[in-house]
């Protein structure tokens, strides 16, 4: 059976046509343009993503040559809109996952923070969907719903008013247990539960799409990061992957029971099939991919390949990437990034250099986190995304790890999720396995560090930031 994958992200929309065991029979990829503003603003225009949508998918199709028989989509998660229930039409731009102005609402409900972490497994941060959409309220009107965007996209696409258990996670309103709208979090935020999308299984029917010309089932609905998880079979508890995208994102699949993290990591749905709910533990770097234009934007390389090329030997220089704010477990959304340990010595392969191995210490120090979580240390790291072209970055991230780092074979982890629930929600497969299908990683970056250098280098970044956390509260 051939499906239609699609992964409505950041910065493009890619879509792909998958067969059975997940072979590629065509792909396209459509641009889509984030805004960024001062005080924290990003911004995009709805109707490009959903335009993307409809221009990444009929080219998939017309490359492939080839039927296909349902539709998967996986979206941004924590990007919110307000819109008119009745006719579709967007009130205005749609807040980024990255907007931090809604630090003002997460400020005012500071003493409401721990009761909505028991409630939604998730920190009082402007990252998550509630307070963006809070914001929005008081901001720009009353009028329409306001929600995360693939609920009006889902609307679009398939008329269903609709959101997955997994994106859902992602807002702070969901009580993580019973995996329904919670009344307590939804009166925090000052949003009606009854006027938010209803929460279906990441693989089930829910409508049928002519946004591609036939008419098409969507039976695949999930966050992105989840998505991936889900490609990279994640299927025990334990096993974990990270995307590098423009940020990185490392999940790890935490079993059936509901999980709480005692490290200060977000605990949210994995995905939720035929009822029954997976969960995950979740942590960010907010600047991964966004870090490495910047440093293009600055003329400091040509390119993401140069990456490989810096052959810096300060290792004094640490970098930390929180030029979007720090998320777990520092919860810091007011941090910004910075270098440390500069000298009239350090030269710009020396700047370079810190900044791949900032990323990789962000990531090794989320992974170890979870391992606290879950009582014992990570075993392997499957790993995705376009960072993952740099071998540099990868090996930095095996040793810091000091675990192997598993390349998954394909650039599409998100879409190739999104593809195998909408084969379990058509009914073609039975088993998350089975809907996957078998592969091998591409290349495994075994750790080549010493563990007491690894230990050493950690626990100087780990000072940094935490270092740089304190500071952005005291400038409140």
């Amino acid at each position: 059976m051939n499906v239609l994958a699609i992964d409505q992200g950041t910065s493009s929309t890619k879509a792909l046509v998958v067969a059975d065991g997940g072979e590629v029979l065509a792909q396209s990829s459509v641009a889509v343009s984030p805004r960024t503003a001062t005080q924290g603003a990003v911004e995009q225009d709805p109707e490009e993503l959903f335009q993307s949508i409809i221009d990444a998918g009929r080219a998939a199709l017309a490359v492939a040559g080839s039927a296909v028989e349902a539709v998967g989509v996986a979206n941004q998660g924590e990007t919110v809109l307000r819109w008119d229930l009745e006719t579709g039409r967007p009130y205005g731009p749609a807040l980024s996952w990255q907007d931090r102005r809604a630090v003002t609402v997460t400020r005012e409900l500071a003493d409401r923070a721990d009761r909505l972490t028991e409630l939604t497994g998730l920190p009082l941060d402007p990252y998550f969907a509630a307070p963006k959409m809070t914001w929005l309220r008081r901001e720009r009107g009353a009028e329409g719903v306001v929600t995360t965007v693939d609920a009006w996209l889902n609307r679009r696409l398939a008329g269903a008013f609709v959101t997955d258990a997994a994106t859902a996670s992602r807002t702070l309103l969901l009580d993580l247990e019973s995996t329904a709208w919670s009344a307590e979090a939804c009166e925090v935020f000052g949003l009606d539960p009854d006027a938010q999308p209803r929460i279906v299984d990441c693989a089930a029917a829910i409508g049928e799409t002519r946004a591609f010309g036939d008419p098409l089932p969507v039976t695949g609905l999930v966050v992105d990061q989840q998505a991936a998880l889900f490609a990279e079979s994640c299927f025990q508890a334990g096993e974990a992957k990270c995307t590098y995208g423009t940020g990185a994102f490392i999940l790890a699949n935490a079993g059936e029971r509901v999980v709480r993290s005692r490290s200060r990591l977000a605990a949210c749905v994995a995905w939720r099939l035929a009822g029954a709910t997976t969960y995950c533990l979740d942590g960010q770097v907010y600047s991964a991919g966004s870090a490495v234009s910047w440093l293009q934007e600055l003329e400091l390389i040509g390119g993401p390949a140069d990456l490989d090329g810096a052959a810096g030997v300060d290792d004094d220089v640490v970098f930390i990437p929180s030029l979007a704010g720090l998320g777990a477990p520092f919860w810091a959304p007011e941090a910004r990034g910075a270098w440390f340990g500069l000298s009239l010595a350090t030269r710009r392969d020396d700047l370079v250099r810190a900044l791949v191995w900032g990323i990789a210490a962000q990531i090794a120090s989320l992974a170890r986190a979870m391992g606290e979580d879950a009582g014992r240390p990570l075993e392997r790291l499957r790993v995705d995304g376009g960072l993952t072209r740099s071998a540099t970055l990868m090996q930095a991230q095996a040793d810091l790890l000091q675990a192997p780092v598993e390349l998954y074979p394909s650039a599409d982890a998100t879409a190739l999720g999104a593809g195998a629930l909408a084969r379990l929600g058509a009914g073609s497969a039975i088993t998350p396995a089975e809907a996957v299908g078998s592969w091998a990683p591409a290349a495994v970056f075994e750790p080549r560090m010493p563990a007491a250098e690894a230990e050493e280098r950690l626990g100087r970044w780990q000072a940094a930031a935490l270092a740089l956390a304190e500071l952005a509260g005291e400038d409140r």
